[in-house]
């Protein structure tokens, strides 16, 4: 089974900028075949590309003022193998980030969850933020945080992982968040997701039920979005006039289609069920 994904980013630069991008699949996921290009007129752009600890790859170039046009894409062939969780990682996940308070819901995650450990506690709390959230597009914030949304009771894909994490943390499971290419998600866009640590592996958790975990793509990884932004700038003006994201699972050959048919589908995909993100 491939997958086969594809970003496309318009860029006006009001002046000499440096751009720091996280569009590109993650390390060490199985890509056969990727491209990624910077382009301004007739000037390409070649990036310097920074891999964290995680596998998550930035790509940094300094930019000139005018349109900058990116793209992106990859094909994916199967699934990859997770990197080692070091203690030091483990700790960083169970701490507060600037959008999991994790600290701030303490108590009603105490309250809420108490008793729960394990797989019922990731459950329960998949559960709770899938059915106390409306998916809203457009009304939330940039600066929403997991206790802004708890408020509210709305937001995308990133609030519903900022909520999961937080509540997480608060019962001491490390969660941390993932940005990802999700094939079959309407509308479609740049994913994210939540991961709880347990039992050494780490397992996805998509509290908005629109997309089906086996077939996402990893992008980056980190303690919330700020640092799993798909771009990041200082020293100018960017503005954005124009992306493009799309995803999609491929048969390698006839035999597969019914399993590409499954593996695009957010129906066929149990919430229950403990899922790796290769």
């Amino acid at each position: 089974m491939q997958r086969i994904v594809t970003a496309e980013l318009d860029l006006d630069l009001g002046s000499s900028v440096d751009l720091i991008f996280q569009i590109a699949a993650a390390q060490p996921a199985p890509v056969v075949r990727e491209e990624l290009t910077f382009t301004q007129g007739d000037r390409v752009y070649t990036p310097t590309e920074i891999v964290d600890q995680s596998g998550s790859r930035l790509h940094r170039l300094l930019g000139e003022a005018g349109r900058l046009e990116v793209r992106y894409e990859a094909v994916v062939e199967g699934l990859g193998t997770q990197r080692a969780t070091s203690d030091l990682e483990a700790i960083t996940y169970l701490r507060p980030s600037r959008y999991c308070q994790s600290d701030e819901v303490f108590s009603q995650a105490r309250r809420q969850f108490r008793g729960l450990q394990g797989h019922e506690l990731i459950a329960a709390v998949s559960d709770f933020v899938a059915t106390s959230t409306t998916y809203t597009p457009g009304l939330s914030q940039g600066t929403d945080s997991a206790v802004t949304t708890l408020m509210t009771g709305q937001g995308v894909c990133r609030d519903y992982a900022h909520v999961v994490i937080a509540l997480l943390r608060a019962m001491d499971m490390p969660a941390r968040y993932a940005a990802c290419f999700s094939p079959g998600l309407r509308p479609m866009d740049f994913h994210a997701v939540a991961e709880a640590y347990l039992d050494g592996s780490w397992y996805v958790i998509d509290a908005t039920r629109l997309a089906n975990r086996r077939s996402l793509v990893r992008i980056a990884t980190g303690r919330d979005a700020a640092d799993c932004a798909f771009l990041s700038y200082h020293g100018g003006h960017v503005g954005l006039s124009r992306m493009r994201v799309d995803a999609c699972v491929v048969p390698d050959d006839a035999a597969e289609f019914d399993i590409v048919a499954v593996a695009s589908d957010p129906a066929h995909d149990d919430a229950t069920e403990l899922i790796q993100l290769a």
